[in-house]
């Protein structure tokens, strides 16, 4: 898998050139290339696409090959003959490949090689906090009440969090707060002041401050500015 951060998500199909340059039917190429890109909106670059390589190697006698290459093969289908909701089938089993490249890259990776909260999801210890963070952002953590969680020391979590996820627990907290709080604004439900009070933020000023150091834009005009793209045609998603 190659990653391309890119806007509108893609697939396409073509054949693999012979020697002589030619790729004509009367030759039919015994490979194919197939491409593909997916659109993970703004905010993604750091919460996923930061954490990955720029290649995952699927070796081929692995359960995840086999899993690509149905995948593919259905993909194909769908791309070739073009039944109803071939779009739709298209952009599930595309998903179904990330998901199943996300967990063999995780379960290759040495240690220190993955981080973030994707590597904190596969560790038996940060997991559990991670897990009661997202179920509950707007509850006032403590890190020994993530740790009572976590079932170990406060200054376990502690280490093996920042260890693994690359930041403190409550650090993590307040950027998912964040991540959460603008997820809000670009679907446009809600008052600033509502979602502040729904992502674990006591006042709407406390957002707005939160937001605008870690954006560059106060929620209000990060709102307008999603949605000015959003009128511009910007950001679909095309198969």
């Amino acid at each position: 898998m190659r990653r391309r951060p890119a806007a509108g998500s893609r697939a396409g199909r073509r054949p693999e050139r012979n020697d002589r340059g030619s790729s004509s039917p009367a030759e039919a190429p015994s490979r194919w290339v197939v491409g593909g890109r997916f659109d993970f909106g703004e905010r993604a670059q750091e919460l996923l696409l930061d954490a990955l390589p720029p290649v995952i190697h699927v070796p081929g006698r692995t359960a995840e090959a086999a899993t690509v290459r149905w995948a593919l093969e259905q993909i194909d289908a769908e791309l070739r003959h073009r039944p109803l909701a071939s779009t739709l089938v298209t952009e599930h089993l595309a998903l179904v490949m990330l998901i199943h490249l996300l967990r063999l890259h995780l379960a290759v990776a040495r240690p220190g090689e993955v981080s973030g909260w994707l590597a904190g999801l596969a560790d038996p210890v940060v997991a559990p906090a991670l897990r009661a963070m997202h179920a509950r952002p707007d509850r006032s953590w403590t890190v020994a009440q993530l740790a009572e969680v976590a079932a170990v020391s406060r200054s376990t979590l502690a280490a093996r969090f920042k260890q693994v996820v690359g930041q403190g627990p409550l650090n993590y907290l307040s950027g998912w707060r964040i991540e959460l709080a603008a997820d809000r604004l670009r679907r446009g439900d809600g008052t600033v002041a509502a979602i502040a009070r729904e992502v674990g933020y006591g006042s709407e000023s406390a957002l707005s401050n939160a937001f605008k150091r870690v954006t560059g834009a106060s929620p209000r005009d990060y709102r307008r500015r999603i949605g000015a793209i959003g009128d511009s045609g910007v950001g679909a998603v095309r198969m």
